[in-house]
């Protein structure tokens, strides 16, 4: 990722095809070590091809990933047993009974602070 972080850095100071040597400048500033052969690996990857075009098809690959949200499906119902009758019982939220505190007055301590 730190390699990544470095050839995004590289680009977005002007320099559209970074060498090894670039990177190996931006990791060593900051104090980071990377293989040889990961950034030899990095740069065959991305000879010839423009980074912004990657970023963009990469958006539109994680655009198709599910990211959660979907509703919880009990088991029993994912099972089979009970199918329709289960539903609408799993969506009914619990009610809470409001039980409503008596609030308590200062006044009435039996003795005052400032008497």
């Amino acid at each position: 990722m730190k390699l990544i972080a470095a050839y995004l850095l590289a680009v977005l100071g002007g320099n559209n095809q970074p060498s090894a040597k670039d990177l190996r400048s931006i990791l060593g500033s900051v104090g980071a070590e990377v293989e040889d052969e990961r950034i030899d690996f990095l740069l065959t990857e991305l000879k010839g091809k423009d980074i912004t075009e990657l970023i963009a098809s990469g958006r539109e690959k994680l655009a198709a990933v599910p990211a959660g949200g979907g509703a919880a499906v009990p088991m029993s119902a994912a099972v089979g047993g009970g199918g329709a009758a289960a539903a609408p019982a799993a969506a009914e939220p619990k009610k809470e009974e409001k039980v409503e505190e008596k609030e308590e007055s200062d006044d009435d301590m039996g003795f005052s602070l400032f008497d």
